[in-house]
């Protein structure tokens, strides 16, 4: 348990180096006199270097072990957000942004940690409780990022010089996160990677990579590029989204666009919670069904918020399709351990890569000067509702238990 929410702690403070920057973008772009179109290509920077990270960190996981794997990674991507004020035009920034987005690989880690800590019949709550935690951080950011700008502004300092002082707390807290993790964490129950060789000297293996050939890791692949590829776009866009179409202050659009991320407290894990639920009863293709219910949830809540005319209404249908959101993360990931029990990390490793892929594409909607921001929001609710049906449609079989997994349960009679 130790492990556990020192975890789901670090990936919420890795949320906060990974989209600090996204409710002071008003002012970024007042500052460094952005376009849209520049815009759309710093949001989808903030996601791309996340898709090959993960892979790589899916990899590292098996190799490394967790504690190691997230220690590096914390200790690289403090340094671009550190860095980050250093920026003095789009290029830089640009570049800035691409190496923050790496990131986002702390999510691999995040469920693979929990995946290799808890027993099946609670995996998916673990994870889902962890990630959702964790992605809290999202809307933690949202809301506390404009109060330290204007705490920084208060002392005397200009807005274009307190954006780039308030990334040194998220810096700062990622190298503490970094300590941490390294100094009270275990790879899993029975102790670290390295402990674990030195009594029991293992052969390594090569990575099975014909697993890539099982259509259900791309189809989930799919649903988390729908879900969590939606939760950072919105995550990236909300502020903006807020203050150009209903005129909200800086601080009044970072407020309700945390709200958003303020769901994860609980939606996400309700997601993990009813799929170990319905997969207890109904096997991993009752998990599916539920799964595509969700998707199709989302996919008609996200329509309705690109046709809110009001704040209200605007409020009220956000709320809405988040909730589903994230239990379509939640329960993505109470399925993907189950895929393929010795190729957790690599599997881990390609769905969680979806999510970013989807909020990369997503971003060129976000970016095109045609499109506003609200058909951008309805054109992806369809794409969600669509990969509703391919879920429905995707035969997810139940895992069957191997001989000599059965035969280690019997008990031995004499």
């Amino acid at each position: 348990m130790r492990t556990f929410h020192i975890t789901w702690l670090t990936f919420f403070i890795c949320f906060f180096g990974w989209f600090g920057l996204a409710p002071l973008m008003p002012t970024i772009k007042e500052n460094l006199h952005l376009t849209k179109s520049q815009i759309g290509n710093i949001v989808i920077a903030s996601v791309s270097g996340t898709i090959i990270a993960r892979l790589v960190i899916g990899k590292l996981c098996d190799t490394w072990g967790p504690r190691k794997t997230y220690t590096a990674l914390l200790l690289i991507g403090a340094i671009p957000v550190l860095c980050v004020g250093l920026a003095k035009d789009y290029t830089s920034f640009l570049f800035f942004r691409l190496a923050i987005s790496i990131i986002g690989a702390s999510f691999v880690i995040t469920q693979f940690h929990t995946s290799v800590m808890f027993a099946s019949n609670i995996k998916g709550t673990a994870n889902a409780v962890a990630g959702g935690w964790g992605n809290l951080g999202g809307g933690v950011t949202n809301m506390v990022m404009p109060l330290l700008f204007s705490v920084i502004v208060g002392f005397g300092y200009t807005q274009q010089e307190a954006w780039r002082y308030a990334m040194i707390l998220p810096g700062g807290l990622m190298l503490v996160a970094a300590l941490l993790y390294y100094r009270f964490t275990k790879d899993t129950p029975a102790g670290n990677y390295d402990e674990m060789q030195r009594a029991q000297p293992a052969v390594r293996t090569k990575t099975d990579y014909s697993v890539l050939k099982d259509r259900r890791i791309w189809a989930l692949s799919l649903a988390y590029a729908m879900g969590f590829g939606m939760e950072i776009t919105f995550d990236n866009v909300a502020a903006l989204h807020f203050t150009q179409n209903f005129n909200l202050s800086q601080a009044a659009a970072g407020f309700w666009a945390g709200m958003f991320g303020m769901m994860n407290l609980f939606a996400r894990a309700l997601g993990g919670i009813f799929a170990d639920k319905i997969g207890r009863k109904y096997g991993i293709r009752g998990k599916g069904l539920f799964l595509a219910a969700m998707l199709l949830l989302e996919g008609i809540g996200l329509a309705l918020f690109a046709k809110a005319g009001s704040l209200p209404l605007a409020i009220v249908s956000m709320i809405s399709f988040a909730l589903f959101l994230k239990m379509v993360n939640g329960a993505t990931y109470a399925m993907t351990p189950f895929i393929n029990t010795k190729n957790v990390g690599l599997i881990s490793g390609i769905v969680g890569a979806g999510g970013n892929i989807g909020g990369m594409l997503f971003g060129f909607l976000f970016k095109s000067e045609t499109i506003s921001y609200a058909e951008a929001f309805s054109y992806i609710g369809f794409m969600v509702i669509a990969a509703a049906f391919i879920i429905l449609f995707t035969r997810f079989a139940k895992q069957r238990a191997t001989a000599s997994a059965t035969t280690t349960l019997k008990p031995i009679v004499s």
